[in-house]
């Protein structure tokens, strides 16, 4: 384990044969489990500061939780409020904001932001780059290529109406989603659909379709030897 400029807050608990390296810093009641590595200039635990217009949920949080064998990257921030299943690794410079959850086993890439109220399933993979908003919810086996955006917000910040109907996608079991993919607010993506790389997601994906196009349409089925189940 290095010490050179490590930053332990109170409370803090590290289990055994964890790497931590150096310039990292460790906000208060952060569990550390068993196995994990901590690599340079991370910071774990950190309370989120929030404008007074945010329509983040406000209230104390939870201390932060990393699961046995999981990997924080060098540069990654992840907040209090925030559980992280065993095994996940979270990419150089990516960001997981507060009461987020991953599961067994999720990558979280390069540059990914998470922001705050997410749930992901395990063995879900997130690439670089790619932005997953606010009230998102992810289930297993998701795959989201290089920069996915999905939006929450249909009002873009005007008008007090948008507090109540602020919403990010729902993302079924194995579904698929190509590069550059931007979903609209509160569009569910269906259990092992494939959304093409470059689409715009306007409407509900139905489960086991692919879709393509500006905006996206329905092409074909996926194909049962793509599924996660097959064989």
């Amino acid at each position: 384990m290095s010490r050179e400029n490590l930053v332990i807050g109170e409370g803090v608990e590290i289990g055994a044969d964890v790497e931590i390296g150096a310039n990292v810093v460790i906000h208060d009641g952060t569990r550390i489990g068993d196995g994990c590595v901590v690599q340079d200039n991370v910071v774990l635990g950190k309370q989120p500061k929030l404008s007074s217009r945010s329509t983040s949920k406000r209230g104390e949080l939870a201390p932060l939780e990393l699961g046995a064998g999981a990997a924080v990257c060098s540069g990654a921030l992840v907040y209090a409020g925030t559980v992280v299943g065993p095994g996940c690794v979270i990419g150089d410079l990516a960001t997981v904001r507060e009461r987020c959850t991953l599961g067994e086993g999720v990558v979280v890439g390069r540059g990914v932001c998470i922001e705050n109220d997410v749930p992901i399933g395990a063995w879900t993979k997130i690439q670089s780059n790619a932005y997953i908003t606010a009230y998102s919810e992810l289930e297993e086996h998701v795959f989201i290529a290089p920069c996915v955006t999905t939006t929450n917000d249909n009002f873009m910040g005007r008008t007090e109406a948008r507090h109540s109907q602020i919403k990010g996608a729902i993302i079924r079991r194995g579904a698929r989603v190509g590069g550059g993919v931007v979903i609209l607010p509160g569009i569910e993506i269906g259990a092992e659909a494939f959304v093409a790389a470059g689409a715009l997601v306007t409407r509900d994906v139905p489960p086991g379709k692919l879709v393509a196009g500006l905006p996206a349409q329905v092409w074909r089925d996926v194909p049962a030897e793509e599924m996660v189940d097959a064989g």
